[in-house]
């Protein structure tokens, strides 16, 4: 090997040791200032070609009846994309509005859980709490349809240098700013790896050349001191500030220092930064105006609501060979819907319990999907105090209390009123919450707010309205983990003999509306496709 190869396989085992301890933005911020970051390039959306009504124009075909079981993004991507070549789509949903996890609540909303408790949404006018998805990544295919449709969106604020860190168990006794921890993390890793470099520690593994890229780099972005000064992290401006810079000589009050570098590691804020490099998760980010559910109202509306049957239970599914038939309970009665084609976008957990003819194999595939609990609480206050009092606008405080997050509003700055998401919570933070009522979950919420925001976030609050996904009736989970690449769920991206499958859980961006359109796409040309051919 000679010593080019000896370089670029030394470099690369650095970066992928810089990769594993600081994450993707550390691995491509150090190779910028080795001269190594990737060129730009275009991200393509992945092709897709909607059915037209020239398709069976020129070729003297027409369209399918397709019967779609769900309501949710997914069935009303299908129904909308096969309308627009003239198939004749009913539309089967369970509950009595549709949208499916895209619920967004707004004042005199009514919502009864499966244990019974009923909640009736008192917000003020203007105000909505969007329960379900609250994002949109600008690369997403969302965006497009929001585009198609004609639905207006605005920023969402999905990361804040301005919002709340705090790790109770990490012994944190009050929060501390992101821009603060960050600034003091990115210091403090910057001054060990600089003088771990300056010391030849790195000197099998980078040439003098890179090694002095790297420490200019290093001193930009932790802020950190020279050669002279032993490569030091004593902290800026960049930590924000006891009093703000105003007029004429006044140059401010800084934070001050930083605590120890044991102290800032202990408490366990850098595990935050990572996640606005994700991504599905990175700015700029996008909501509609006026709440998520924006979405499927618009969905809904340009495939006919005439074609969309609510309350509408499915109960069985019969492939009959040359059509399928499915049966559902609506309002008392048993009822049946006879079709070429079915597209069921159920969430795979209950569509396992649906009586078919379909095999048990397709039966175990649904079955193999768990899933998610997930909660969110709105709570809506008479002042927006976080922005005139803490200077929050938009944003997430991360925390290690089973709050998990604290979502602050992206849009009414500086009204008189706004809704914070005062928790939004998975897995076993969910679960502890959903086993309360409505009314636990509003104390249980506030008092570990208070920790973060002090007395008024409990002074101030107005109203509050909790979901918990796990306890909702026809969903029963917020998402799925899918079994990417096993048999079963190999099995499920294929039909069964007239009955396709679609949905989120059946992409690689589970939980995202944009897994539901993908999916739902991919399912619209193969069909089409078939129908096109017999």
């Amino acid at each position: 090997m000679n010593h080019h190869e000896q370089s670029a396989v030394s470099r690369r085992g650095f970066l992928r040791a810089v990769g594993v301890s600081g994450g993707a933005g550390a691995m491509l911020a150090t190779m910028g200032a080795l001269g190594l970051a990737p060129s730009a390039a275009t991200s393509a959306v992945p092709a897709f070609r909607a059915p037209t009504r020239s398709d069976f124009n020129l070729t003297g075909r027409s369209g399918a009846r397709v019967v779609v079981l769900g309501g949710g993004v997914a069935g009303l991507a299908v129904a909308y994309e096969l309308g627009k070549a003239g198939y004749d789509c009913t539309v089967l949903e369970a509950r009595s509005r549709a949208g499916g996890r895209n619920l967004t609540i707004r004042g005199g909303s009514v919502e009864t859980d499966l244990d019974g408790h009923t909640q009736r949404a008192n917000f003020s006018d203007g105000v909505y709490f969007n329960a379900g998805p609250g994002r949109i990544a600008q690369w997403m295919v969302t965006m497009d349809y929001c585009r198609e449709l004609g639905v207006p969106v605005e920023v969402f604020t999905n990361a804040n240098a301005d919002a709340w860190i705090y790790n109770e168990s990490a012994g944190m006794t009050a929060p501390v700013r992101y821009r603060t921890a960050k600034a003091d993390v990115y210091g403090y890793v910057s001054e060990l790896l600089a003088k771990a470099t300056d010391q030849g520690a790195l000197d099998d593994r980078l040439s003098a050349e890179d090694k002095q890229r790297l420490l200019s780099f290093l001193q930009s972005y932790g802020a950190i001191g020279g050669r002279t000064g032993g490569w030091a992290y004593t902290g800026t401006s960049r930590r924000g500030y006891l009093e703000y810079p105003g007029a004429g000589n006044d140059e401010g009050v800084p934070l001050g220092a930083p605590p120890a570098l044991a102290d800032v590691f202990a408490s366990n804020v850098g595990r935050y930064f990572a996640f606005e490099t994700g991504y599905d998760q990175a700015m700029l980010m996008f909501q509609p105006v006026g709440g998520m559910d924006q979405i499927p109202k618009a969905l809904a509306k340009a495939v006919g609501l005439q074609r969309i049957q609510l309350g509408a239970e499915v109960t069985g599914v019969t492939d009959r060979g040359g059509r399928v038939e499915v049966t559902y309970r609506q309002g008392g009665r048993d009822r049946i819907v006879r079709a070429d084609f079915c597209v069921a976008t159920m969430p795979p957990h209950l569509m396992a319990r649906v009586p078919h003819n379909l095999g048990t194999g397709v039966t175990a595939a649904l079955a193999g999907f768990p899933a998610t609990a997930s909660g969110k609480i709105g709570l809506e206050y008479r002042s927006r105090w976080w922005e005139l009092d803490q200077r929050i606008y938009g944003g997430i405080t991360e925390t290690d209390l089973d709050l998990s997050h604290i979502w602050y509003p992206s849009s009414g700055f500086h009204g008189r009123r706004g809704l914070i998401v005062g928790y939004y919570n998975t897995g076993s933070n969910a679960r502890t919450y959903s086993a309360l009522t409505p009314l636990q979950r509003a104390e249980r919420a506030v008092a570990q707010g208070v920790k973060i925001h002090g007395d008024k976030y409990r002074t101030e609050l107005a109203t509050s309205y909790s979901h918990a996904w796990d306890r909702t009736r026809y969903l029963e989970g917020a998402w799925t983990s899918p079994p990417h690449g096993t048999a079963g769920y190999n099995l499920l991206l294929q039909p069964a003999g007239r009955v396709y499958f679609a949905g989120d859980w059946l992409s690689h961006e589970t939980a995202w509306q944009h897994g539901s359109f993908v999916s739902a796409r991919t399912v619209v040309t193969a069909l089409h496709q078939r129908v096109m051919a017999d």
